[in-house]
């Protein structure tokens, strides 16, 4: 007999692969501003040994596969890694979340190599404010890799705005992307990760919504693929779809679908994951595919045991950051 209190976890079927902790922005809800100690070379998982990762996932019921960071452009050869991951079997969906930094040097390239769509992470549009976000980088690099993306036929392309009180809770300036150009813009809440106060940064969805209501008619409108976290709606007049990542306000947990493999080789059911697994270790240990198949399995039975399940702020974290996790 099953639990009706208990909410069923859907197919997991997707896997973010996070290819290397280094990034070229210092975002300031991200990191301290002198960066963090890089993994060694040797620390990392080799391409061949992710794509042995990759392929027993797959084995395992896996169809789609984000490749995330720090920021995965800044590996060498990423591009040929997505053909590496294309190449496994044809329904094996691999997509790309980048800061758009690099991508418009990218973005011809990792389509020919079968990459599907990518995710841009921008969070304002206002040159000096995002010189202050980031610390380091150039708001028009980032819009030229969200063109760049574009014409290469990335679709769809979506922008995750990670929303922080007082600075970019002004929806205003998204809303006329979204009018300018057919990208889809996701509002996210600022999930408070690591230890200090909950409520510095963090703006409700709701809020967000009501500042969008007072924009325009605003209408409940389909994801524009697949599962995601994300609610949508369309704002009269927009070219794209705006949506909302509540994982504070109206947690999604009894809906993820995900795995995720930090880039030292972690596997974890969850951001919050504290027993992750060492997939690396067993890698070079001898393991093969059928071998990490099944410790992938056990995986995945332990998530939807755990699915249900809503983290406790400042409970069980996971003692590791979020460029090595892959956010």
């Amino acid at each position: 007999m099953t639990d009706s209190s208990t909410p069923e976890v859907p197919a997991i079927d997707y896997l973010r692969i996070s290819i290397t902790d280094r990034c070229n922005l210092r975002c300031v809800y991200c990191m301290p501003e002198e960066g963090v100690k890089a993994l060694s070379h040797d620390e990392i998982l080799t391409y061949e040994e992710l794509e042995l990762l990759a392929k027993a996932a797959a084995a395992s019921g896996i169809e789609r596969v984000r490749l995330t960071g720090g920021e995965p452009l800044v590996r060498k050869g990423a591009p040929d890694f997505v053909g590496m991951l294309t190449r496994i079997e044809p329904r094996l969906k691999v997509s790309l979340t980048t800061n758009g930094i690099l991508l418009a040097r990218y973005a011809d390239e990792l389509k020919e190599t079968g990459l599907s769509r990518v995710n841009i992470s921008l969070d304002t549009l206002d040159p000096d404010a995002y010189r202050e976000m980031t610390r380091v980088g150039s708001l028009d690099q980032a819009i030229d890799g969200i063109r760049a993306a574009i014409e290469a036929g990335l679709e769809p392309v979506k922008i995750n705005c990670v929303v922080l009180k007082g600075f970019n809770d002004d929806p205003t300036p998204f809303v006329e992307l979204a009018k300018e150009l057919p990208v889809h813009v996701r509002f996210i809440e600022y999930m408070p990760y690591f230890e200090g106060p909950t409520d510095k940064w963090y703006v409700p969805s709701d809020v967000i919504r009501g500042r969008l209501e007072k924009l325009g008619t605003v209408e409940e409108v389909e994801s524009p693929e697949g599962w995601g976290p994300a609610t949508y709606v369309k704002l009269e007049g927009s070219e794209g779809k705006l949506g909302f990542i509540s994982p504070v306000s109206c947690h999604f947990c009894p809906t993820c679908n995900r795995l995720r493999v930090s880039s030292e080789g972690t596997m974890r059911t969850c951001l919050f994951d504290p027993d992750g697994v060492d997939m690396k270790k067993s890698i070079r240990s001898g393991a093969g595919e059928q071998a990490l198949r099944e410790i992938i399995e056990e995986q995945l039975e332990r998530k939807r045991l755990e699915g249900h399940r809503k983290p406790v702020p400042g409970e069980g974290r996971v003692r590791d950051h979020m460029s090595r996790i892959g956010g």
